[in-house]
């Protein structure tokens, strides 16, 4: 298996030597030089504080690669959360609290897609979305799917086997309504069929 490219970052060159010799007893990954962490899968920060100057150099690191960040940090901001998630982070471990074999762990579950938050930040988390929906989203038609709340009603009832003239009468759309809300969302989401508008609706959990 190959092993997972791995890059650490730090403001203190101490603690980024120690962090980089952490990773490198692992066979499993592939420390790689901070000046190449643009072709990391994995790109590991270790900072007593996450500010600003953290997340605006992954938002540019995101602009290059997409690596998932592990955030090690004893002071991370609730309020930060969402910015940190935009940013590719998708693990937050209290630094004081990690010890060796835990970073290697959860930096090769992020290599395969996994995340890892703390049950409060998950918390903090579910609460944002949730201030977001009823804040932003639904007040403008939207929801967190993605999907506008029309879209919504009529994948509904193009799953119960509705034709479209039926779905007009049932939402008092006319027909030329219909047709363009369901073309809108199959072209937005390259959905081929309104069968398969139907399944990625279902995936998404929206219906």
């Amino acid at each position: 298996m190959e092993a997972v490219q791995v890059a650490v970052r730090s403001s203190d060159a101490v603690t980024e030597f120690g962090a980089v010799a952490i990773l490198r007893n692992s066979p499993q990954l592939r420390v790689v030089k901070s000046a190449d962490e643009a072709q990391a899968s994995v790109v590991v920060v270790v900072e007593e504080f996450a500010g600003d100057d953290v997340f605006a150099h992954l938002r540019d690191l995101r602009t290059e690669a997409r690596p998932h960040c592990v955030l090690v940090t004893d002071h991370f901001r609730a309020a930060d959360l969402m910015t940190a998630i935009e940013c590719g982070v998708v693990a937050v471990l209290p630094r004081r609290e990690t010890g060796d074999a835990e970073l290697v762990s959860v930096v090769l579950s992020v290599s395969r897609g996994a995340a890892y938050l703390s049950p409060s930040l998950q918390g903090m988390l579910l609460a944002q979305l949730e201030r977001m929906r009823r804040d932003v989203l639904e007040p403008n038609g939207l929801t967190l799917s993605g999907l506008a709340s029309r879209e919504r009603d009529v994948l509904r009832l193009v799953a119960d086997g509705f034709g479209t003239d039926e779905i007009a009468s049932e939402l008092a759309y006319s027909e030329r309504t219909v047709k363009n809300v369901l073309y809108g969302l199959m072209s937005r989401f390259e959905l081929n069929t309104r069968a398969h508008a139907v399944a990625f609706a279902l995936r998404a959990g929206v219906i």
